[in-house]
């Protein structure tokens, strides 16, 4: 039983770590409160009559990240940008000899996550999970559970329906931190490595299942699935993709953050995420389904933290969400916040 066990939550008062907060409250887990910014953490705990325990951090004081994670049995980073995040609270995991999760879906941050900490993971036995989130959590999960029986294939592809895309502050500074790292280059998985490159994006069609049907996508609008799903799965060429409308929202700089439109602080946007695997002519399909990428992030997050605490898991060291977890038992978990659909 898990309940009353501590989890320091690092960026707990921005958008997405609200939702992490709200949700380890909902499933028995005590959060710890913890990021840059004392006042902000101070009124998240207010909202829930000061009963959060509020532990200010910096990434430049590993003592102060200690503070925050002393007596936790885990932590979830949610504060971006992640390349400067994800490794000072991943050391300070280490020196705690406790699990780590994130939600970072910057592409080279997760790459330095697998490069730099795999070997020191395993080797003081804790267990580091990058982009444990809407992209590169979700995705990987829904390739891994198509995939089956497969030992390899010849290619994914993940597309993304989302109806519109209204980015946090987070998501721009994490985007723009990305582009800086490139050069302005896009990215793509092909020929099993990473390739930069300038080739202009193209727009296709994508025939996603009912009831959002064939819609117009910019190919390669690559995202964090490139990092997670290659890490374990044998697949040379990793595609994703983006609806058009939800691309133009991510691009225009004067979108809006996104709003809450229920109870729940959920906003009003709708996803359907098609994964497809394919090898030798044979093709499987795994649909999930659901509202706000930013709001299901938390039982994604929460979920893995659950299971990491509770020893339901397949792997050790930094591993991927489909590498560490049981994917197709993982995704039936997650109702009723996506809604999952498997084709094998």
């Amino acid at each position: 039983m898990t309940t009353g066990l501590v989890v320091t939550v690092y960026g707990a008062y921005g958008h997405t770590g609200r939702f992490v907060v709200a949700q380890l409250r909902d499933r028995g887990y005590v959060p710890v409160l913890s990021g840059r910014d004392a006042g902000k953490l101070k009124e998240l705990s207010a909202e829930y009559g000061n009963d959060p325990d509020v532990r200010p951090a910096s990434v430049t004081d590993p003592a102060s990240l200690d503070r925050a994670l002393a007596g936790a049995a885990a932590v979830i980073n949610c504060a971006g940008p992640f390349a400067a995040t994800a490794a000072p609270v991943i050391e300070a995991a280490l020196r705690a000899r406790v699990p780590y999760v994130d939600v970072a879906a910057e592409i080279e941050a997760n790459v330095d996550t697998f490069a730099h900490f795999a070997d020191r993971a395993h080797a003081a036995g804790t267990t580091v999970v990058p982009a444990m989130a809407f992209y590169g959590g979700l995705g990987d999960l829904l390739i891994t559970a198509a995939m089956g029986d497969w030992e390899k294939a010849d290619e994914a592809h993940v597309a993304y329906g989302l109806n519109n895309w209204h980015p946090t502050a987070g998501t721009r500074a994490a985007g723009a931190v990305s582009r800086q790292r490139r050069g302005g280059r896009g990215v793509r998985y092909t020929n099993g490595q990473l390739e930069y490159h300038r080739d202009e994006p193209a727009s296709l069609h994508w025939p996603f299942p009912d009831p959002m049907g064939p819609r117009a996508v910019i190919g390669e609008f690559t995202m964090a699935d490139v990092v997670t799903v290659p890490s374990h799965l044998p697949i040379p060429e990793v595609r994703t993709y983006m609806t058009v409308e939800a691309a133009r929202d991510i691009a225009a700089p004067d979108t809006p953050a996104p709003t809450a439109a229920d109870e729940h602080g959920r906003s009003a946007q709708t996803f359907l995420v098609d994964a497809v695997v394919r090898s030798g002519g044979r093709e499987r399909r795994a649909v999930a389904k659901g509202r706000d990428i930013y709001a299901v992030t938390a039982p994604l997050a929460v979920e893995a933290t659950d299971r990491l605490l509770t020893g339901r898991t397949r792997a050790a060291g930094v591993g991927s969400a489909g590498e560490i977890f049981d994917a197709p038992d993982f995704l039936r978990a997650l109702a009723p916040h996506i809604e999952v659909r498997l084709w094998v």
